[in-house]
């Protein structure tokens, strides 16, 4: 979401540049046969670029089908000639024929659990047969799992604004703006119930998709459903022992999951709602007495607040969801201040529920979900699995999406049985309970390594910032235990995308500031630090990049990977730092949601940009790639003005084969104030699901008299016309034809 552009830095860690970590590997004889020893750039380049690693992936095609996007300011979803597009929900709309119809009005109600939630992210599609179970082959039905990532945007959502002792007309923001008096009840149960994940029954009719309403399928997981806590069998009760609260006094079970952005889908038919930035959710109206300095520590590197605001302070980073009421659990949960005699009487530990991965069956109705542990605690964005192999360990790769964080692997104990299709929470007990979890070094030679986060490291067990008592410390809190090892410090990590092709992992790096990325302060995988001289005028990283990898041997399992960057995010214009080549057809910034169709191996490309919006909306780019190794190594020229005095340097880096307007597109160009995020897409490639996020987010308050900066989807005819609504669209060829070919 565009708000990260300010968010706060949590890594202060030392962790070593890449001339560092080089000198040092090279006196390691067994990092010198891993370097010499992998297979290299020029190596893989010599592979070839269209072997299928799934059955029934299409070989690449020369070019895109479809004439590029113009840019756009304008408010409504741009297609290209011959594509049309429907709504097929919106926030507000019911699940329950009982239900009113959505009023576009901000009228304050209790019913929100059984209504879409807001901020429309990450999903996925899960067919059913006419058994009533999993299929991964296309019928006429299925259920559209869709993450609510906040509730951003409460002056919408409520008829003049969040109100706070009794005053009204602020726009409050998820991150903080709220005057720490009281929030009224009715207020912050919507908002709590606007986040989560809608699980809603489509069906196929002669005029598209539609939503089965009344369904015993459709669903919402909101920030009150409960979970039980999942982990690795030899840690559960020390990881309990983190999550012990008044309301579970045992810590095997949780409430609730938030900030749901980016997704995860399991070969075993599975939806992995990825919590992403929940530490902000939380308050603490103590002084912190009752912690201890490693529990301080911990809510430091992870943003959690450690104490009250200064005296004096008028805002506070929350909902201040904690002020309704200190005895309801329900709103007492958000107070994270050890005001009891010990854990079982407070909510000291609540923020230690939040920062997983969320499994749910889309297909069980009564099924409990679970929060997979061993799969780690940070701001989770996606959770990509890599192609199984039938008698191979699974991986999931993961991103940590802030400023400054680490992309991270899990590697499943049991190895894949391809029989688990459809087996439910029982099959995701089997695979995301028990395995390894990593983080990721990307090495200035094109190399790469895989760092185990375990105890037994000892790095991590003699780490002087932060003393780990055991696994399950390190499974809790992996962001310091990956400071610990010295993993790499990226552009703020967002989805995650495995090429069906080759089985390559892809990552986008949305974006980074001059805090973090100077000419002095860049390394090969993060190596720009520019300028934008028109516009918003960014500097850093202000439009970002996308980096990809190709695991050693194409296992699961493997230490070591070869990487280069795939694409540079840039403004046509921008000379040196436009090192992909882009020209008007094609320029984009701030890559954010990712997603590689099986159907016809396109690469899609959404953005969360504040750096080229003066120019156009955000937008989806469709791109044809091919494989690590198939460009060339260059030399950055980074060039900075900071404080008035110019900053110089170079950096070397290796940089995919250009693409240009064949390969790489513009699709679509969202409403105004919109994020484009979220893409799953029918089996035969004929249909596209896409969100769309928060149009006229940058709106001011409804009480200053002031109009929106969008009223889509109301302007095309859908639902109450006023207020802008996140909404998720369906998208076709008139023809009938594949999408993008």
């Amino acid at each position: 979401m565009s708000h990260h552009d300010h968010d706060p830095v949590f890594n202060t860690s030392d962790n070593p540049h890449f001339q560092d970590v080089l000198a040092q590997s090279l006196q390691n004889p067994a990092r010198r046969g891993l370097l010499r020893g992998g297979l290299g750039l020029a190596g893989l380049a010599m592979l070839p670029g269209c072997a299928s690693m799934v059955s029934g992936v299409a070989a690449a095609p020369a070019a895109l089908g479809f004439p590029s996007v113009d840019k756009s300011l304008l408010d409504n979803v741009i297609l290209p000639p011959g594509y049309q597009y429907t709504v097929l929900h919106a926030t507000g709309d019911v699940l329950d024929s009982a239900l009113p119809a959505y009023s576009n009005k901000g009228i304050e109600s209790d019913d929100w659990a059984r209504r879409i939630g807001d901020h429309h992210d990450g999903m996925d599609i899960f067919y059913i047969d006419a058994n009533g179970r999993y299929t991964e082959k296309e019928t006429g039905r299925a259920v559209l799992c869709v993450n609510h990532e906040s509730s951003a945007d409460a002056h919408f959502m409520h008829p003049n604004g969040q109100t706070s002792n009794g005053v009204s007309g602020k726009k409050f923001t998820q991150f903080g703006d709220w005057d720490l008096g009281s929030r009224p009840e009715l207020e912050v149960l919507k908002e709590i119930n606007h986040h989560g994940i809608s699980a809603v029954e489509i069906v196929k009719t002669p005029q598209g998709w539609r939503v089965k309403q009344d369904s015993p399928l459709n669903r919402r997981f909101t920030a009150q459903t409960p979970a039980r806590i999942s982990g690795p069998r030899a840690e559960i009760e020390n990881i309990r022992s983190f999550m012990v609260t008044r309301w579970d006094t045992a810590g095997a079970m949780s409430r609730g999951t938030l900030n749901n952005c980016g997704h995860g889908k399991t070969p075993w038919g599975t939806y992995l709602g990825c919590e992403e930035n929940w530490a902000f959710y939380f308050q603490a109206t103590g002084t912190g007495t009752g912690l201890s300095p490693k529990e301080v520590a911990a809510r430091r590197r992870y943003g959690v607040a450690a104490a009250a605001p200064a005296a004096g302070v008028q805002k506070a980073i929350s909902q201040g969801w904690h002020t309704v009421s200190a005895t309801d659990d329900r709103f007492a949960r958000w107070n994270l201040a050890a005001v009891g005699a010990n854990a079982e009487r407070d909510f000291r530990n609540e923020a230690n529920t939040f920062g997983y991965n969320f499994e749910i069956d889309p297909l069980s109705p009564s099924s409990t979900p679970a929060k997979r542990v061993a799969m780690g605690r940070f701001a989770h964005e996606a959770a990509v699995c890599g192609i199984p192999k039938a008698g191979e360990p699974l991986a999931f790769y993961m991103g940590c999406d802030s400023r400054n964080e680490y992309i991270y692997k899990f590697v499943s104990t049991a190895v894949w049985d391809p029989r688990d299709v459809g087996g439910g929470m029982l099959a995701g007990d089997k695979y995301l309970s028990e395995g390894k979890l990593y983080a990721a070094r990307f090495d200035a030679t094109g190399q790469g390594e895989w760092l185990e986060l375990t105890i037994a490291a000892p790095r991590i067990a003699n780490f002087a910032s932060y003393k780990f008592a055991n696994q399950a410390d390190v499974l809790v809190n992996p962001r310091l235990a990956a400071d610990a090892v010295g993993a790499t410090k990226m552009d703020r990590p967002e989805w995650g995308a495995v090429n069906y092709r080759n089985g390559e992992i892809y990552f986008a790096l949305t974006n980074n500031n001059a805090a973090n990325r100077t000419p002095t302060k860049v390394d090969a995988a993060n190596p720009r630090a520019y300028m934008d001289l028109d516009g918003n005028k960014g500097m850093g990283n202000p439009n970002g990049h996308i980096i990809r990898f190709k695991e050693a041997d194409n296992k699961s399992t493997s230490k070591g990977f070869t990487w280069d960057i795939f694409l540079f995010g840039a403004e046509e214009d921008a000379g040196d730092a436009n090192l992909s080549g882009l020209t008007a057809k094609n320029a984009f910034s701030s890559p954010d949601g990712m997603w590689f169709s099986k159907a016809t191996g396109i690469c899609w490309i959404q953005t969360d940009d504040g750096a080229m919006t003066d120019e156009t909306n955000c937008m989806m780019l469709a791109a044809i790639p091919g494989q690590v190794g198939d460009g060339a190594k260059v030399t950055v020229k980074n060039k900075m003005v900071i404080g008035g005095v110019e900053q110089t340097g170079t950096q070397e880096t290796f940089v995919g084969a250009a693409l240009g307007e064949a390969k790489l597109r513009r699709f679509l160009v969202a409403p105004k104030g919109a994020e484009v995020t979220g893409i799953t897409e029918t089996a035969d490639g004929r249909t596209l699901f896409v969100n769309i996020q928060h149009p006229g987010e940058l709106s001011k308050p409804l009480s200053t008299g002031s109009a929106p900066q969008s009223v889509w989807p109301g302007n095309q005819g859908y639902g109450v016309a006023g207020r802008p609504r996140s909404a998720t669209i369906v998208i076709t060829r008139q023809d009938g034809g594949l999408i993008g070919l």
